[in-house]
């Protein structure tokens, strides 16, 4: 799988300034005349004359900041201003890692983006368009809207702490946000202690935008040179404060325990694959179980009580690469894997315990056409996946969906045909966001229902779809397993 990021060698990231907010105005996008076409790419092609455009309608909030050099991996730092979020204007505390043109100038950016500023929109008109005074009406309205949003713009403050070599994976742990851990291109993993530079953003009057430009040196808690090779593999426990697993391009995995003051690092690694070792989760409630998957095309389950070797033999989920998987907090059983080919799987690792990994398979969707690069569950639906992907779209999907030819067809006459998607499209495919190139990572964010964060070789994304529900399901809320 290719991890680096293609970009110009004598150009940084486009943005306003260097450390500040970039971001645009949907108004600049006219609606063209005519029925409009969802464009795939690696299957439409543009013809003479043709431009893309995005429709706003499709989100309550979409913007884009950079912090200076693209990012391979980043993090959503969790905060105090309150569990779950719903209303607007809203906060987030980031943690991300850079890529530059050389080793000495990375550095890893600790971010506030505020005054994110939106508005609920409804995801299917009420009631259908009458004449052309209630499009105009309608025009009128989404264009003062957009005339507000222009003069609301995200204000961003930026920490950085010089980082030798890239940055691969960069990840906070959950129960103390301030405590991240970054995989370097050098082949160390390091522990990190990032509080002080979160309560500087914590007070706006502290920073200032010259700030955002300094590089502070800052010493990690720890170093680990132990790994043979570098790696991008690394997941904090949800369940154990301080527990970590990283893995290497050379197939080991090595566990890190906490201590008073420090972490011992087994020096024994767990082995099981015959290739690298591409990612790691943590089972979300089991504290001794976590999930790895490889080059191998293998996904493996490990319990740390029971010595070095998998739990059962790693289950073969693909011919291709195994690039990322996320195990669903909601649903314990199901783990989503994406490969190298593009395509993605849900697997019920129920089957694998009872021995018939066969039976395991519960959604394979072959829609992107370049290699996944993220996914991750929804941490608030539990049949919601958000996948990235190499031909530069994000996608969500509801695994509970299943087509409804009367649904469709009422959906159509209000919207008089004003858009029309290919009818080869899963019904599980719930949005699609496109306009940043070369994604890389993903994430929802944990306390803001609805709101993805996604890091590209031309900065960062902020999304807000209209139809993803801001707010929480009933408890009980299940996956139907018939796919």
């Amino acid at each position: 799988m290719a991890r680096t990021i293609k970009k110009s060698r004598s150009k940084r990231t486009k943005g306003s300034r260097k450390g500040e907010a970039s971001s645009w105005s949907s108004t600049n996008h006219a609606v063209a005349s005519g029925p409009a076409q969802v464009w795939q790419p690696g299957v439409d092609a543009l013809e003479e004359g043709e431009e893309l455009q995005f429709d706003p309608e499709a989100y309550n909030y979409l913007r884009g900041f950079s912090i200076g050099w693209p990012c391979l991996s980043f993090d959503v730092l969790r905060d105090q201003l309150g569990l779950v979020r719903s209303e607007f204007p809203h906060t987030l505390y980031g943690i991300a890692g850079t890529q530059s043109e050389k080793a000495s100038w990375n550095y890893a950016g600790i971010f506030k983006l505020s005054n994110i500023k939106g508005k609920k929109r409804e995801p299917i008109p009420s009631s259908a368009f009458d004449g052309d005074d209630d499009m105009d009406s309608d025009s009128s309205s989404d264009e003062d809207d957009e005339e507000i949003n222009e003069d609301t713009e995200p204000i961003l403050h930026l920490q950085k702490v010089a980082h030798e070599g890239s940055i691969n994976r960069i990840r906070s742990m959950n129960q103390k946000p301030e405590i991240c851990a970054t995989w370097g291109d050098t082949g160390h993993v390091q522990v990190w202690d990032f509080s002080s530079f979160i309560a500087s953003l914590e007070d706006p009057g502290t920073v200032t935008h010259k700030d955002n430009d300094i590089i502070h040196n800052h010493a990690p808690l720890k170093v680990f040179s132990g790994h043979k090779d570098e790696g991008y593999a690394i997941d904090w426990s949800p369940n154990v404060t301080g527990r970590l697993v990283s893995g290497d391009c050379n197939k080991c995995i090595h566990l890190w325990e906490p201590t008073s003051s420090d972490w011992n690092v087994d020096t024994k690694p767990f082995v099981g694959h015959s290739a690298s070792v591409e990612d790691l989760q943590w089972n979300p409630t089991e504290e001794n179980m976590f999930a790895s998957c490889s080059v191998d095309g293998t996904i493996a389950i490990w319990d740390i009580r029971i010595g070095r070797k998998p739990c059962y033999a790693p289950v073969r989920v693909h011919n291709s690469d195994v690039n990322v998987i996320s195990w669903n907090s909601l649903a314990g059983c199901l783990i989503a894997s994406g490969f190298d080919d593009g395509s993605i799987s849900v697997h019920d690792i129920r089957a694998i315990e009872s021995g018939e990994p066969g039976k395991s398979l519960v959604a394979h969707f072959a829609y992107h056409k370049h290699p996944i690069t993220s996914v991750e569950w929804s941490p608030y639906e539990a049949s919601t996946l958000a996948v990235s992907s190499a031909d530069n779209q994000l996608t969500i999907w509801d695994l509970s969906l299943e087509r409804d030819a009367e649904e469709e067809a009422e959906f159509k006459s209000k919207m008089k045909e004003q858009a029309n998607a290919p009818q080869d499209l899963p019904p599980q495919l719930l949005f699609v966001h496109q306009g940043q190139k070369d994604l890389k990572e993903l994430h929802w964010h944990p306390q803001i229902p609805g709101m993805i964060i996604s890091t590209a070789a031309d900065g960062f994304n902020v999304l807000m779809p209209s139809n993803i529900d801001a707010t929480i399901p009933l408890a009980g809320a299940s996956i139907p397993m018939r796919m």
